[in-house]
């Protein structure tokens, strides 16, 4: 089978030596779910379930020869960003990335154990080179507040930002509730048709990687030919599945096929 023949997407992110987030957590989805992944890393960094030990970035020629190495064999049909880390590599994806493209944006900006991931000077160039061009955004609680200006605490809360967000130019932006309190865990997308609100089980303790992998799959899925909303659920299905079943203790997820999960439309 030839690259063009292929089901493919791109991860554009950091590379995790501890294999739980990034770059190898995308690959592992990709694989899981049946899509071939490629990668463009953006930075090395030292880390493990627990910290980041250190970050190094490559730089942007680095970056931008591998996206057009990439592109110019394999028919890719979604592409993801994850860690960018600074302003020149920000600009270096958006000069890249073939026009047209399907493009998933995480906006990672900190790491769980609280080491920063992108630069301050480097949100106005996401928000103004890639935001626009992306078909879905996933920023978590406290991305979401930077990126829309504004304090989110409530699922009422999460659809706001989403909005403000989608205005930034998304097709469609998906603000994940992994940081509310609460016995169920609230994931809500927002779309020009309005939004989708997705609930299930919250579990006792915290997984490493669940953003990375919960972004994969929805470019996976929209690499698949699935519209957005599609993509959402069977995502959300996904990364409910491996975090149910995290294994080395609670700090890594096992990548598995989906499970179920309540999917709640309006």
């Amino acid at each position: 089978m030839t690259g063009a023949q292929m089901v493919s997407a791109c991860s554009i992110a950091g590379s995790d030596s501890g294999g739980g987030a990034g770059i190898q957590a995308d690959v592992k989805t990709f694989t899981a779910l049946e899509v071939f992944g490629l990668t463009v890393i953006t930075a090395v960094t030292a880390q493990n379930t627990r910290e980041v030990r250190g970050t190094w970035m490559l730089p942007p020629e680095a970056v931008r020869t591998q996206i057009e190495t990439v592109a110019d064999e394999f028919a890719i049909g979604a592409w993801k960003t994850g860690m960018l880390g600074n302003a020149a590599n920000v600009r270096a994806v958006a000069e890249a990335l073939p026009d047209g493209t399907t493009l998933v944006i995480d906006p990672v900006m900190v790491s769980t154990s609280g080491h920063r991931l992108l630069d301050e000077d480097a949100v106005a160039d996401l928000v103004g080179l890639l935001i626009p061009r992306a078909g879905v955004v996933t920023p978590n609680l406290p991305e979401a507040e930077v990126l829309a200006g504004m304090r989110v605490k409530t699922p009422d809360d999460m659809a706001e930002a989403g909005r403000r967000i989608l205005d930034l130019g998304a097709g469609a932006v998906v603000v994940k509730g992994g940081h509310l309190t609460g016995d169920a865990a609230i994931d809500v997308l927002v779309d020009r048709d309005g939004t989708a609100e997705v609930s299930g089980r919250r579990y006792p303790y915290s997984v490493h990687g669940s953003g990375c992998c919960f972004s994969a799959a929805l470019a996976a899925y929209l690499a698949r030919g699935m519209d957005a909303r599609g993509a959402f659920a069977a995502a959300r299905e996904f990364i409910d599945t491996a975090i149910e079943r995290a294994v080395g203790g609670p700090g890594t997820l096992r990548i598995v096929n989906p499970g179920g999960t309540n999917v709640r439309w309006r």
